[in-house]
C-alpha cells in the first residue's frame, strides 16, 4: 500500500492499494452514526458494514450520472435529517465518481459540512473524481454547475474493485490517466506507449502505478491552488469540450470518452494556433485510439455544441478558454478565439 497526502482546507491521505474495508473500520470508530451512500447496483457487492456502537445506515442513488441530480441531492438531506445525523457523524461514499460527487456535496451542505470518506471503485474515480475536494451535481444546463468544495478526510483505493470493471469503465478512467500524461507527467505517457487496453488492465502493477503516478498530479496541483485558479484548471485540460459532448450526447457517452474526444480537440486547436506540433497532436490520437477511447464525434452536432461550450466554468463573461499545452508538461491558455478558427479544429475531429 502507498500513500499520498493532500494538504487543502485540511490535510488527508489517499491510501493506493488498500483493503477498504479493513481501512475503513477504525475511521468509523466512535461516530454516533454512519451514512453510507452507494449506488443501487453497487448495493449487493458492498456487502454489510457494521461497527460497534455505530449506527449504520445504507442511502442507495440510482447510478451513474442519474443520480447527480437535485432531486437525489434532496432525498440524501432528507435520509440524513430522519436519521438525526449531526456534525459529528460520517458519510461514506462507495462507487464511481458520480456518486462520490454527490454524496460529497450531500456532507459539504449538512449542517453546513460533516466529514466524508471517498471510497471510488471505478478507475476514474480513482484517479479524478474522489481526489481533490470538487464535490457536486449537475444541471438541465450542464455538468457540475452546482457543487461545493468539501474534502474528504480520507480516500481509499482498492484496486480489486477495477477486477469486475467493464472495458468501456477502464478505458474511460485511463483517459484521465493519459491527460495527467500530457499536463505534467511523461513518464505516464511512456509507461501506457504501444500497450492496448488489455496490456495494461492484465497488469495489476502498472495500473497501481499509473493510479499513484495520476493521485500524485492532481494532489501537488490540489495544495497549491485549492479553488480552481490557473494552477487547478490545468485538471480541466480536454474538459471544455469533454463536458459540451457528454452533455449533448445526455450522457450516453461516459465522461473519459467525451474528454478523450475532447483531448484531441484541443490538441487539434493548439496546432492550428502553432503551439502544438503535429508530432504531439498524432500522439493524442495514436495513444487514445489505442486504448479504445473514441476521438472523433458527429460533424452535425457543432450547432449544438457551440452554446453548451458557453457553459464552461472557465468561461469569463463571454470569452471561452480553453486549456492547452505547448509542449507535455507545459500548459497554458488559449482565449479570444475566432468561432472560424473553433469550428476548423471541430473539423478535424469529426466524424
Amino acid at each position: 500500500m502507498r500513500k499520498v497526502e493532500v494538504k487543502a482546507e485540511h490535510a488527508y491521505e489517499i491510501l493506493i492499494g488498500c483493503k477498504w474495508q479493513q481501512e475503513l473500520a477504525p475511521l468509523m470508530k466512535d461516530r454516533s452514526r454512519v451514512a453510507i451512500v452507494v449506488s443501487s447496483a453497487m448495493r449487493s457487492r458492498v456487502g454489510e458494514i457494521e461497527a460497534e456502537g455505530t449506527e449504520v445506515h445504507f442511502f442507495q442513488i440510482p447510478d451513474g450520472e442519474s443520480g447527480k441530480d437535485a432531486t437525489v441531492l434532496e432525498s440524501l438531506w432528507g435520509q440524513l435529517g430522519r436519521a438525526g445525523f449531526t456534525r459529528s457523524d460520517l458519510v461514506v461514499a462507495i462507487g464511481g465518481g458520480a456518486t462520490t460527487d454527490i454524496a460529497g456535496f450531500a456532507a459539504a451542505t449538512w449542517l453546513r459540512g460533516i466529514d466524508w470518506i471517498a471510497i471510488p471503485t471505478t478507475l476514474a474515480g480513482m484517479v479524478d473524481a474522489s481526489v481533490g475536494g470538487k464535490t457536486g451535481m449537475n444541471s438541465a444546463f450542464g455538468k457540475n454547475l452546482v457543487g461545493a468544495f468539501h474534502s474528504p478526510i480520507a480516500v481509499l483505493v482498492d484496486s480489486k474493485w477495477l477486477e469486475t470493471l467493464s472495458d468501456r469503465d477502464f478505458a474511460a478512467g485511463l483517459a484521465e490517466v493519459v491527460k495527467c500524461g500530457f499536463i505534467s507527467d511523461r513518464e505516464i505517457l511512456t509507461l501506457l506507449s504501444g500497450k492496448s487496453l488489455s496490456e495494461v488492465r492484465s497488469s495489476k502493477r502498472l495500473t497501481e502505478e499509473l493510479i499513484l503516478r495520476s493521485v500524485n498530479i492532481k494532489a501537488d496541483i490540489v495544495g497549491v491552488d485549492f479553488k480552481e485558479g490557473f494552477a487547478r484548471e490545468v485538471l480541466n485540460y480536454g474538459h471544455t469540450m469533454g463536458h459540451a459532448i457528454e452533455l449533448h450526447s445526455k450522457y450516453q457517452l461516459r465522461h473519459g470518452e467525451a474528454v478523450s474526444i475532447g483531448l484531441v480537440y484541443i490538441a487539434e486547436l493548439a496546432h492550428l494556433k502553432g503551439i502544438l506540433s503535429e508530432e504531439l497532436v498524432g500522439l493524442h490520437r495514436s495513444l487514445l485510439s489505442r486504448l479504445g477511447l473514441p476521438i472523433t464525434y458527429p460533424a452535425a452536432a457543432w450547432e449544438d455544441l457551440q452554446p453548451f461550450l458557453s457553459l464552461d466554468k472557465k468561461a469569463r463573461g463571454k470569452a471561452l478558454r480553453f486549456v492547452a499545452i505547448s509542449k507535455i508538461g507545459t500548459t497554458l491558455r488559449l482565449e479570444g478565439l475566432a468561432q472560424s478558427e473553433l469550428l476548423k479544429a471541430y473539423e478535424r475531429v469529426s466524424s
